[in-house]
């Protein structure tokens, strides 16, 4: 924890650091603006680490207060910053070439022309990746299957991920999410982790009879509802998310196998966070997958979407989350580099599939850029019913 902090408020004090030197230069700002720009900044530093004091304390309405607009500024100050490297990287190379020209020409457009510019465009997208986080899309995939049974044609699997339920995302994004759910008509809904974020209520009872949960579990899926645990139900409280999981209606699979009568089988293997260690124990997931027999679709949930080399080709489609798609561009440049594997269906060297999601909800920020929320509608179809 204590590395967490000193990385988080290295880099994201860095952020505000640059921000602050642009916007000096840019507006020419007097020196009780600067202190005022100076308190602000560093307020809002401190802000995601006083939002999860508060909760921790016990405090919601004092975590609620500071949340919406410490996140919602952690999300502009990202894409800021973002816009401003890039225009200072356009300009260097600019100048550079020039330079290579041996030309000396003024500058066409200066320096703060350029600065107020970036401040317009990063409000501006801001307030449009504000939006674009409540457009939730549907994303259809149909996957051809010969180990389906006889009297069954087709199964319907509707996955969320990373829905994030908590502070931010509270009873009227959830509606918009469980109408969606319901317009599919799912036979089999998946949470491949996440489904909570931070600590709702310390009291295992009352984190149970959350009035949300009770919304998740009023969704119908006649053949059930199953979920695995990510990294934030960890962080949330174990014991209190999994009482909130299954209060909504999920089966928790917590490296456990089922077989439904549908001819499916379905494996849920914890995240490495709940085991505390670098990387899950691939024996567990080796031993489960080779133990299930070969002769039904095998759905594999797993919260992040990397595949052990000894698991590939003992399942059919794995279902994964996790990354958001990086959630604010560019910032799935940056999560390229750690999972490399990308959003959508893949298939793998040894004939299995992999679907990564781009995540229901939002993590920090409110806010998506170019990354549009998704729940993933996956149509298992028996392949003879296509011949």
């Amino acid at each position: 924890m204590y590395l967490f902090l000193i990385i988080f408020l290295s880099l994201y004090g860095g952020m505000h650091c640059y921000a602050f030197i642009k916007l000096c230069n840019s507006f020419g700002l007097h020196r009780f603006m600067k202190w005022f720009l100076i308190l602000w900044m560093t307020f809002m530093t401190a802000i995601p680490i006083l939002v999860r004091i508060a909760e921790h304390l016990d405090m919601e309405k004092v975590a609620m207060t500071f949340a919406w607009p410490g996140y919602l500024w952690m999300g502009f100050i990202f894409i800021f910053t973002s816009a401003q490297l890039l225009a200072d990287l356009i300009h260097f190379f600019y100048r550079l070439i020039e330079r290579k020209l041996y030309q000396q020409n003024p500058e066409c457009i200066s320096s703060r022309t350029v600065g107020r510019s970036v401040l317009i465009i990063a409000l501006c997208t801001s307030v449009y990746a504000y939006i674009e986080a409540g457009q939730i899309r549907t994303e259809h995939v149909v996957i051809l299957s010969s180990k389906l049974p006889e009297p069954v044609s087709n199964i319907r699997i509707v996955q969320i991920s990373d829905v994030h339920v908590g502070l931010l995302l509270q009873e009227s994004r959830l509606l918009r999410i469980a109408d969606e759910i319901r317009k599919a008509k799912p036979d089999i809904i998946i949470s491949t982790g996440d489904l909570v974020d931070g600590k709702l209520n310390r009291d295992d009872a009352i984190y149970a009879n959350n009035p949300l949960a009770s919304l998740l579990a009023s969704i119908p899926a006649p053949v059930g509802k199953f979920a695995v645990a990510g990294n934030h139900e960890v962080y949330a409280g174990l014991p209190q998310a999994v009482a909130f999981t299954k209060a909504a209606g999920f089966t928790m699979l917590r490296n456990h196998s089922v077989r439904l009568t549908n001819g499916v089988t379905i494996t849920g293997i914890d995240d490495q966070a709940v085991i505390a260690r670098k990387h899950a124990d691939p024996e567990v997931e080796n031993a489960l997958l080779k133990s299930v027999s070969n002769d039904s679709f095998h759905l594999l949930l797993k919260h992040r979407p990397e595949i052990q080399p000894e698991s590939d080709g003992h399942f059919d489609l794995q279902l994964s989350g996790h990354v958001h798609g990086g959630q604010i561009f560019p910032f799935n440049f940056l999560v390229w580099l750690k999972h490399r594997i990308p959003c959508g269906t893949t298939i793998t060297g040894k004939g299995s599939r992999i679907h990564v999601s781009r995540g229901t909800g939002t993590w920090g920020p409110p806010m998506r850029l170019f990354v549009p929320p998704e729940i993933t509608i996956i149509d298992v179809v028996r392949e003879q019913q296509l011949k």
